[in-house]
């Protein structure tokens, strides 16, 4: 059956009623819940379990040691070649490739979160933290799987939307990780809210089961079929026999993958990837000072919670879905462009914020509200930019490549958030993040520019021809 927003974009009609019954379709649907399910692992290795260690009187020193556990989400490009091109012998078989390989991180999420509801952090800290790497490391395979089956799901013009409606799932999984852990313990114990946590983990389970394997995925080899690897290992028959075999894997796992982006896109790739690395140093050096901000300004922890946690998770929710629903209408780059200008803009509603000597909780939610919009905004539009670059044939690999690329400089820079309030104040640091966005909007300029010129070549050669 062919959608209203399948017609809308085979006549190049995107009205507006077809792009919000993108919504409806049943795979983005789904998203939303394995979206959830990506969500759910994330905080309970983080600073759900620093509050349970505080708590059991562990030093300060000794949780800030387990923040490294996250580093599995950070180095996960590495084992997502196995992920983009093995297929499980069993589960394999019987559910697909990428709906196998989450189905098996999700059996290692729920045996990770029960075992760490079963250590005691007193008796046995390096046992939890153990447990903890297990999790952090079925949760980033998980997260290669489920990006790959997005992207491979859907055409391209949906893919706002599942960006969209996989925000709203995560986002209501920090809350109910975060939040929800908090009040589940307060009420009975850490352990048991943990198994609570791993039995949620149910949730992406089912949908697992329920949705359906995507039809790139369905026809994708694991072996190499480039006709240059072909032919390379054809002139290097090497012995034994694995050792050939090891050898082609590899050049189609993860030599081609680079060799096709770069194929694809030429010295654009430069660019692209460069525009990659900048495009969220603005919102992450931002949120490296945010908490200390809100502290500085004597705001509560209540207010804090309430203003920046529940109703600013809301705004991003809002503001993921209306991007989703300009990708739809308006194709990827133009909502990319508004919201790259809209995030730099917005940290100068925190500077302004910063001026004030009195600012009450309607202050606050203002700010929270400009930010929030325009980063679910951006989210949704980022990923699904990052989601058009791929090859369904290396899908899980370059998007790993990707998101990995896209928090490295952001991270590397915020490392001086700290020093750059200490020295010169909150006012001139909100404005210094908001022109670190300046490259980014920059870059999409060119970038579409570029697009335009590419569009007028090939309409060009379709007259002639």
């Amino acid at each position: 059956m062919t959608s209203n927003s399948d017609v809308a974009e085979a006549t190049g009609k995107r009205d507006w009623r077809a792009a919000l019954e993108v919504y409806g379709q049943p795979r983005v649907i789904g998203m939303a819940f394995l979206g959830f399910s990506s969500g759910l692992p994330f905080l309970l290795v983080f600073s759900t379990l620093s509050a349970w260690l505080a708590q059991e009187g562990v030093s300060k020193t000794t949780v800030g040691f387990f923040s490294w556990i996250g580093v599995m989400y950070s180095i996960k490009f590495f084992w997502a070649p196995v992920v983009d091109r093995f297929p499980l012998p069993v589960l394999g078989r019987l559910l697909g490739r990428r709906r196998a390989w989450m189905l098996l991180a999700q059996c290692g999420l729920m045996g990770g979160l029960i075992a760490m509801a079963l250590t005691d952090p007193t008796a046995d800290l390096a046992t939890l933290a153990w447990f903890g790497l297990l999790v952090a490391f079925s949760s980033a395979t998980q997260d290669v799987a489920i990006d790959a089956w997005r992207i491979e799901a859907v055409v391209e013009s949906v893919q706002g939307a599942m960006a969209a409606s996989y925000q709203a799932g995560y986002r209501i999984a920090l809350l109910t990780a975060g939040a929800g852990a908090f009040y589940i313990a307060s009420g009975t114990s850490w352990p048991f809210t943990y198994f609570v946590m791993a039995g949620l983990v149910g949730v992406g389970m089912v949908t697992v089961l329920l949705v359906a394997e995507p039809d790139a995925s369905k026809t994708a080899s694991s072996q190499p079929q480039e006709d240059w690897v072909v032919e390379h290992l054809r002139r290097h028959d090497f012995s034994p026999a694995w050792l050939h075999a090891a050898y082609g894997w590899v050049l189609g796992a993860v030599v081609c993958p680079l060799v096709d982006f770069f194929a694809r896109y030429g010295k654009q790739a430069l660019i692209i990837l460069l525009f990659v690395s900048v495009f969220r140093i603005t919102d992450i050096t931002l949120g490296v000072m945010a908490n200390p901000f809100y502290l500085d300004m004597e705001y509560t922890l209540a207010e804090i919670a309430s203003v920046t946690k529940v109703f600013g998770i809301l705004m991003t929710l809002g503001g993921a879905a209306l991007g989703g629903v300009l990708v739809v209408r308006y194709g990827i780059l133009r909502p990319l462009l508004a919201s790259a200008i809209l995030a730099a803009l917005t940290n100068l509603v925190f500077a302004w914020l910063a001026t004030q000597d009195d600012p009450g909780t309607l202050s606050l939610a203002l700010t929270v509200s400009a930010d929030n919009l325009s980063g679910g905004m951006a989210g949704s539009a980022f990923i699904a930019y990052l989601s058009s670059l791929t090859n369904t044939a290396y899908t899980a690999t370059q998007y790993a490549l990707f998101s990995s690329l896209m928090t490295l400089p952001g991270k590397f820079i915020g490392g001086f958030s700290g020093w750059v309030v200490d020295n010169f104040g909150y006012v001139w640091f909100f404005s210094y993040t908001a022109m670190a966005g300046i490259p980014a909007v920059l870059l999409i300029v060119w970038l579409l520019y570029h697009d335009r010129r590419q569009r007028k070549a090939s309409e060009q050669e379709e007259h002639a021809s």
